[in-house]
């Protein structure tokens, strides 16, 4: 199977370099030249357009930062939709609107080809390593049909349903991830304030009913002070917007989404939208006069745990 890859920023990259690394038969393109030359270097085909890459690979895949990105690289003129023909497979691996990946979804089956959706979910770390977690959405022989390429790219792997299920899902998840990122600021705060040895409260919170991946990923960074989660605040305060608006859409309104959103927002208002997501808890350092800083921790995740083959949850 032929893949074609749109997108290699953070998260993309890792997840075409897991192709790559698996001996995939692989052609990638970005905005970025520099990338698209490193890719090119270790062995990975390159095309000039999406609709050059959709036509001649079997499988396209698009990680991008935004449902508004996406649809102007499916749609354009020299876009993914006008290289579509017949049972090839579109993998939408951002994080995205549930309509929208629906409405792209059509145009694509239009075309005799197949949408579906798979996010990924575990940090840029396991990303690196294969070893993320992917939900997908859509058909389940065509999800059967792609297994092996998804394994490659990840560990733990759910089908959840109809295509759109698995963004659905995906948002759900960043919500709660920044909710626990919010309350671990104030948590930290509480303990600094009251003196606690931070490696100690570190330890305490992952034994207890407290802990978290949040914790026990970004809690680490913030401790060192990088803040380097390989996560923006711009992407962020989007993950967040998309999960209120689908509050919103299914006429139920919520009481923390809402109030965690303003935090983030004021968030990236204050370090600016390319600043790492876990700086949030910043806003509580500078309000007191405080840092967070404690010896020990690594400046950026990296993850240990052996590179697996992916398998079905």
């Amino acid at each position: 199977m032929k893949i074609g890859f749109i997108g290699l920023g953070n998260v993309g990259g890792k997840l075409a370099g897991s192709l790559l690394r698996n001996k995939f038969d692989l052609t990638v393109i970005d905005l970025d030249n520099k990338l698209i030359k490193d890719f090119a270097k270790k062995g990975s085909n390159v095309a000039n357009s999406p609709k050059e890459l959709s036509q001649n690979v079997d499988l396209i895949i698009t990680c991008l930062p935004s449902p508004k990105v996406c649809s102007e690289v499916m749609e354009e003129k020299d876009g993914v939709i006008n290289g579509l023909s017949e049972d090839k497979i579109w993998l939408e691996m951002s994080t995205t609107d549930e309509s929208e990946v629906k409405r792209l979804g059509n145009l694509v089956k239009k075309k005799g080809a197949i949408p579906l959706d798979a996010p990924v979910s575990g940090g840029c770390h396991r990303a690196a390593t294969g070893n993320i977690a992917i939900f997908v959405g859509g058909e389940r022989k065509v999800f059967e049909k792609i297994l092996p390429v998804l394994s490659s790219m990840g560990r733990r792997i759910l089908h959840t349903g109809d295509l759109g299920t698995a963004s659905v899902l995906k948002v759900i998840t960043n919500y709660l991830a920044s909710v626990h990122l919010a309350a671990l600021g104030e948590a930290w705060t509480i303990a600094k304030k009251s003196n606690l040895d931070l490696n100690k409260t570190f330890k305490g919170i992952a034994v207890s009913s407290g802990n978290s991946f949040v914790h026990e990923t970004e809690s680490q960074v913030i401790l060192n002070g990088s803040y380097n989660i390989n996560f923006t605040m711009d992407l962020i305060e989007k993950d967040m917007t998309l999960f209120n608006d689908l509050s919103q859409k299914l006429k139920t309104p919520l009481e923390i989404s809402p109030f965690v959103l303003n935090i983030f927002k004021d968030a990236n208002k204050k370090y600016g939208s390319r600043a790492w997501s876990s700086m949030v808890v910043k806003r509580l350092e500078d309000k007191f006069n405080i840092n967070f800083r404690a010896p020990n921790f690594p400046e950026e995740l990296i993850d240990n745990e052996p590179e697996e083959k992916g398998y079905e949850i």
